[in-house]
């Protein structure tokens, strides 16, 4: 019996465990290590952030959902892992042992490279901030808004597009849903009440897709008066104010920013990342160095954009390869990335992007419907009820061709 230690149960974590939980057992063991208690359903974020939907449905117990299945868990975190010794060491002390390794930690929320952050600003990318953010919000009474995200910087080892930002999707929701909130619930003005600009750190803002869904997407921000600034890298929150690398300032009363994304410390003090710590891995998620460590989602340096779509693809390669070397007879899926996100833009309305542009492929649609937002609440409440288990394959291959196709 072989043992597999999944280290992070996020996304592409939870993805690969269902994907090889029926050989639990059989073939392998496995234990699941996490330092939360819950994973952390992320898509729903903004709903709490902007709605103030509940936390309760964006989490999912990981310690029923793992044993009742097979699995073992354990709530710590690692704070070494040796590749050569097979092993892994948590903050109490005990070791771990593993004949394979998948590493899906997710990347670090880095809000304190930020200056000021924690006195000024406000973010949806995990529960403490979206709930935070939501008690902010419901006092805000008008004023300068300013959201955009941070720049993030990557290693080299791997051939992976060197994107300004982890994912500007987010930021689409923020400047969308923040803007129905105060002018529907809250029956604010726009320019008059309160104005809303939005920055990017690259030259081109959403840049992981094409033109379709950026003419789209600027085509809402014109007719919501929300002003671009582009190349624009943060360096600091002030209490009325923002400021970037080129030396201006922008007023701002309310700051709504993604972070830098950077690798978790165990990973750079264990020596098994690129230049920023970051997973470096082939296409069927191996690591370059360590035939027995898989990695897949928003640790691998493959993963650009940092986004949940990308890591169920790497989550679904990893599990393949595994079971493969495992001596399974599956076929391990092509690593075809591509940007798959449903915006939420506040009511009944929603984006829905797909593209693959980024990768040299000639898909590039985005779709404004009622339908985006029904799609999107069915696909969260399908996640939350089946405690982070993604539809079935045949669904998602179903749902992939039916957006292509519009």
């Amino acid at each position: 019996m072989k043992k597999v230690v999944i280290l992070g149960a996020g996304f592409s974590g939870l993805h690969a465990f269902y994907k090889i939980r029926h050989l639990i057992g059989k073939k392998i063991d496995v234990t699941v290590i996490d330092k939360r208690s819950h994973s952390l359903l992320k898509p729903s974020l903004a709903e709490v952030a902007f709605e103030g939907a509940a936390i309760s449905h964006s989490l999912v117990e990981l310690e029923h959902t793992l044993t009742s299945r097979g699995a073992a868990f354990i709530q710590d975190e690692v704070v070494k892992i040796d590749a050569k010794a097979n092993s892994l060491t948590l903050s109490s002390g005990e070791r771990v042992g593993y004949d394979y390794l998948l590493i899906t930690l997710g990347a670090v929320k880095d809000y304190d490279a930020v200056k000021g952050f924690k006195e000024y600003g406000y973010s949806v990318c995990d529960d403490r901030q979206a709930q935070r953010l939501w008690e902010k919000v419901k006092t805000f009474e008008g004023g300068k808004i300013v959201t955009g995200a941070a720049k993030s910087r990557w290693g080299t080892r791997v051939d992976a597009p060197p994107l300004s930002a982890p994912c500007e999707g987010p930021i689409g929701e923020i400047m969308f849903m923040l803007d129905y909130y105060l002018r529907e619930d809250k029956h604010l003005t726009r320019e008059k009440d309160y104005k809303v600009d939005v920055f990017t750190p690259g030259e081109i803002f959403f840049e992981d897709v094409g033109d379709r869904p950026r003419e789209l997407i600027g085509k809402y921000m014109q007719a919501r008066k929300i002003d671009l600034h582009n190349n624009k890298v943060l360096t600091e929150i002030g209490k009325d104010f923002i400021a970037f690398e080129d030396g201006t300032t922008m007023k701002c009363d309310l700051a709504v920013i993604i972070p830098p994304y950077s690798a978790p410390q165990v990973l750079k003090d264990s020596n098994i990342g690129d230049e920023k710590g970051f997973i470096p891995t082939d296409t069927q998620m191996r690591h370059l160095d360590f035939d027995n460590i898989f990695a897949a989602g928003d640790i691998t340096a493959l993963a650009q954009p940092k986004l949940g779509h990308v890591a169920i693809i790497q989550g679904a390669i990893a599990a393949a390869s595994l079971m493969r070397d495992l001596g399974e007879d599956v076929e391990i899926p092509p690593h075809d990335l591509e940007v798959f996100c449903i915006m939420n833009m506040g009511g009944h309305d929603a984006a829905m992007i797909v593209s693959n542009v980024l990768y040299d492929g000639k898909i590039d649609k985005a779709v404004y419907s009622p339908i985006s937002k029904m799609m999107k609440w069915g696909f969260d409440s399908y996640l939350y009820y089946n405690k982070g288990h993604m539809p079935p394959d045949l669904a998602l291959e179903m749902t992939d061709k039916l957006v292509k196709l519009v």
